[in-house]
């Protein structure tokens, strides 16, 4: 069967006039319908929200946990292939001719800043504690909780959420989306990634169906991002001496939350109205020496040789254990409180939670990276997207985390640390450290702290809130229709709040992990979808046909 050139045309129909001119109606709408009615449910009835969710939640993780774990694996998989495949890891994400717009400094600064940066100031510090707390292997009576001999263990489970799984999920959405906008010529949307599947048809309502799960997807996975800053934003608020936002157990009283989304939603839409290339751009940069900042401060005056331990054999024993852990998946016995039973709750709890996450938070992430990366080629952009980001985390995690389980273990933080919220913990670790030193040096490090994590939530959301008007607008890049982006700023901090008064992070981490089921079908048939189209540019190539867009439209008229 001969090749042909591939598909450079698939026209979405927009609106020619009135309010939504430029955007499709049929996303645009029913996304908001469903945005709103999620609002409205979880606002007017908490309660009845809460216990639907969680049903729907229990019911997902007994039915789908094996599911979530094996296609991250097989993105882990695909992304590796990619690089390393000659016909695949030498194409450009664009045109011969193109350039990457950005430096690699911005580059990785604004991927970092959008794709997890936010989660390092809660999760590098409370995480590896909690895996020292417990992990399977506590559970199994292999290791000691909060004994020396857990550390290892509490760094394999960090590291295998936070490292190529996670950038494995970014990367291919990235590379379906640029791949085929910028080198076939489609829109800038999710539904351009699968037609080497489904073809023209993805025109209509199959196209106007992945688009909307996207959509739906990104709301859910950034407002789980946004759930956990708001809290930790809070918590820093109080720790600088503003009362009445917190409560005595430490989370975050309602006024806290609406204090905090105030905020960071009107600063952040504030940003999306200027572009990517202004606000977005800057605060990465800010907000990335900040970063640097606050870890050399863990590195030299934290648990310096603790973390290059635990960072140095924590990468060793993740790459070992990388293989197994990728496939595994315990099975309840169904007995309540049996090791079997608690092993497949703490794998509902923690990785399958966190694929739910990467992959909802995918669409947003994905389209980000790749507006960002035009230019670059397929094996710059997975060893860029994926391997780079990770090592950053697990340098995070190593010396913020690592500090924190010294002092614990070796430093008479008795349970200081250990017993604060998850958000609330890198601000009393930083307090433990400098308050005996100089009050004032405490408060400025929580007052640097709560800044970072600002400019961290507010890259996030103007970034979440540009993504979802470009797929609304049929792969239109520019930040056109004002009422639109200030609309899904409001409806990102509406859908936050409402579902943090329902049921705390926990109705947020459920909604998440219900709205990202879908949309890891469409990511499986991404890869399907680029391996098949790399495959068959190969073919091209040795035909002698263009399968770029500027190749194509300069071939002469027959």
């Amino acid at each position: 069967m001969s090749v042909k050139p591939p598909l450079t045309e698939l026209p979405i129909k927009t609106a020619d006039s009135g309010f939504y001119r430029g955007f499709s109606v049929n996303v645009a709408v029913v996304s908001k319908i469903i945005i709103s009615a999620l609002v409205v449910w979880c606002i007017v009835w908490p309660t009845e929200a809460g216990t639907i969710l969680g049903e729907w939640n229990t019911a997902i993780l007994a039915q789908f946990a094996a599911w979530y774990i094996w296609v991250v694996a097989a993105f882990v998989i695909v992304c590796i292939g990619l690089a390393i495949w000659p016909t695949g890891g030498k194409l450009k994400l664009g045109q011969d001719g193109d350039v990457p717009e950005f430096s690699n400094f911005s580059w990785f600064s604004m991927m970092f800043g959008a794709g997890i940066g936010v989660g390092m100031l809660t999760w590098a510090v409370a995480e590896p504690v909690a895996h020292f707390k417990n992990n399977p292997a506590v559970i199994q009576g292999l290791t000691t909780a909060l004994d020396a001999n857990n550390v290892r263990e509490a760094y394999i489970w960090s590291y295998l959420h936070w490292g190529f799984g996670a950038w494995a999920c970014y990367a291919i959405a990235g590379l379906s989306l640029a791949f085929f906008s910028y080198r076939r010529g489609l829109p800038l949307t999710i539904r351009s990634s699968l037609t080497p599947l489904f073809g023209r048809s993805l025109s209509g309502t199959l196209g106007h169906v992945i688009d909307i799960v996207a959509v739906v997807a990104t709301i859910l996975g950034v407002a789980q991002t946004l759930g956990f800053g708001v809290e930790q934003f809070v918590a820093g608020l109080s720790r600088i001496g503003i009362g009445g936002l917190v409560l005595e157990d430490g989370s975050a009283t309602t006024t806290g939350i609406v204090v905090a989304l105030l905020v960071i939603m009107g600063a952040s839409t504030l940003s999306a109205l200027s572009g990517v290339g202004k606000g977005i751009k800057w605060l990465s940069n800010i907000n990335m020496v900040l970063s640097i900042i606050l870890l050399g401060f863990f590195i030299i005056f934290g648990a310096t040789w603790f973390g290059a331990s635990a960072f140095f054999v924590g990468i060793f024993d993740y790459l070992v254990a990388l293989p197994r852990l990728s496939f595994n998946v315990f099975t309840s016995d169904g007995v309540d409180g049996s090791e079997a039973f608690l092993l497949t709750q703490w794998q509902g709890w923690w990785p399958v939670f966190y694929w739910a996450w990467w992959i909802a938070f995918a669409p947003f992430v994905g389209l980000f990276l790749a507006r960002i990366s035009k230019g670059r080629t397929i094996r710059e952009f997975v060893l860029g997207a994926m391997i780079v980001p990770a090592l950053m985390c697990f340098v995070w995690f190593a010396w913020a985390g690592g500090t924190a389980i010294d002092l614990e273990l070796n430093g008479n933080a008795n349970g200081i640390i250990l017993d604060a919220a998850n958000g609330d913990k890198i601000f009393a670790m930083t307090e433990f450290m400098l308050a005996p030193i100089a009050e004032g040096l405490a408060w400025g490090m929580a007052v640097m702290i709560v800044v970072l994590l600002m400019t961290f939530l507010v890259t996030s959301a103007d970034s979440a809130v540009l993504i979802v008007n470009t797929i609304n607008a049929a792969g239109d890049e520019g930040p056109k229709a004002r009422p639109h982006i200030l609309f899904w700023g409001a409806a990102l901090a509406l859908v936050v709040g409402g579902l943090l008064i329902s049921g705390g992070t926990g109705a947020i981490q459920t909604a998440m992990v219900i709205g990202a089921l879908p949309f890891s079908v469409v990511m499986a048939l991404m890869c399907i979808a680029l391996i098949k189209a790399i495959w068959n540019d190969g073919r091209r190539e040795a035909a002698g046909i263009p399968s770029t867009i500027d190749d194509i439209e300069a071939m002469p008229a027959e």
